[in-house]
């Protein structure tokens, strides 16, 4: 019996197993790299949608291997059509600024423009070499006098020429930053005071309603007598219409964020603010675990229209305070009365613009990173 069974184990056809087909494990193998290159064009678009360069997105796109005929429709309408708008403009531009005459002249067209924004810089650079050859003279007259009588006293004399258009561009960027700086530490404070307590809400709410509209030509008056008479000394660390300046921008632009602040602290998910409640989160714990975190989205929302406000605020207030920006420019420009000066105010505004567009770029960026959403 055993002799019979170990003869049909012997007959038995020895059977291998087929082979897996090749084509799924390869796939799968791809698939994880298919995922990466779909993710990292996701990415770079979002980043550049934030940064303003939106157009350049359909070309990620296509460059990635996704549908060019769809792509191109995108980049007409994202890149194309806002050219043809500008074409169209500056065509409808020369054509008005032809016809229409001024106390100043004729209205310059985007050609004039252009040429003065070209002679701002040349100005500049010519302004920098001037610098530098002074201070290179008085270098060398120090060296000789050293060298003469090595106990003498040397005393060293700062440059004082005249202020060029880029340096007035970054006096405004300064009093701008300085000025939201201050609102800033005043407006967040009261706004998350607000959104905590109904009690305080109820306390601050009139002065935001009354002091919110207020012009920054109203304000300008009182703090330029504020300041001329509490900020006196003989070696100022600022200049009294820089402080003017900055301090107008705060009392205008701290608004924005002090609604969107308390906003942001009211709404927060009363779940979160049972769960502190339970395991009796102190006051400090509460604010900078759950508070904060929550409200960051509408805080710098309200920050982000803060700075916009502040930009469009600070132009008058350098104007009436004297503050050597942009705004004493457009002024000065305006008194001037020379040939040249249409185009050159024409040039600042377009500078205010742009500038204006690229800091609503880093806030909108800055905003961005707040957002745990993952969505804009």
């Amino acid at each position: 019996m055993s002799s019979a069974s170990s003869n049909a184990r012997k007959l038995e056809p020895v059977v291998t197993p087929a082979p897996a087909p090749a084509g799924p494990p390869a796939a799968a193998a791809s698939a994880p790299p298919a995922r990466r290159l779909r993710q990292t064009p996701e990415r770079l678009c979002r980043v550049l949608t934030l940064l303003g360069l939106g157009f350049v997105v359909p070309l990620v796109r296509m460059a990635c291997g996704e549908d060019p005929r769809l792509q191109l429709r995108s980049l007409w309408r994202s890149a194309g059509v806002p050219l043809l708008a500008m074409l169209l403009f500056g065509m409808l531009w020369s054509f008005s600024a032809a016809r229409i005459h001024t106390s100043l002249g004729q209205i310059p067209g985007p050609g004039a423009v252009w040429q003065q924004a070209g002679a701002l810089w040349a100005d500049h650079k010519a302004e920098r070499e001037r610098q530098a050859q002074f201070y290179e003279r008085q270098e060398r007259r120090t060296a000789e006098r050293l060298a003469a009588d090595p106990a003498a006293e040397v005393s060293r004399v700062k440059y004082t020429g005249r202020p060029t258009y880029i340096d007035q561009i970054f006096t405004s960027l300064k009093t701008v930053f300085t000025g939201f700086l201050f609102a800033t530490l005043l407006a967040v404070p009261i706004g998350i005071l607000c959104g905590m307590s109904r009690t305080v809400d109820a306390a601050f709410n009139p002065f935001v309603q009354v002091f919110k509209p207020i012009s920054p030509l109203a304000w300008l008056p009182i703090v330029t007598l504020i300041v001329s008479a509490v900020y006196s000394s003989e070696s100022p660390v600022f200049e009294k219409s820089f402080l003017v300046s900055a301090i107008t921008v705060a009392l205008c632009s701290l608004w924005p964020t002090v609604i969107n602040t308390s906003l942001g602290v009211a709404s927060i998910d009363k779940d979160l603010l049972n769960v502190a409640r339970v395991l009796n989160l102190n006051w400090r714990t509460r604010l900078m675990k759950l508070v904060l975190p929550s409200s960051l989205p509408l805080i710098f929302t309200g920050m982000r229209l803060s700075l916009g406000v502040g930009w469009m605020v600070l132009i008058a207030a350098e104007m009436l305070a004297q503050n050597p920006g942009l705004g004493k420019f457009v002024w000065d420009e305006f008194q001037n009365g020379s040939a040249e000066s249409m185009s050159r105010m024409l040039v600042a505004v377009f500078t205010i613009g742009f500038i204006g567009f690229l800091l609503d770029r880093v806030m909108l960026t800055l905003q961005s990173l707040t957002d745990f959403s993952g969505r804009r």
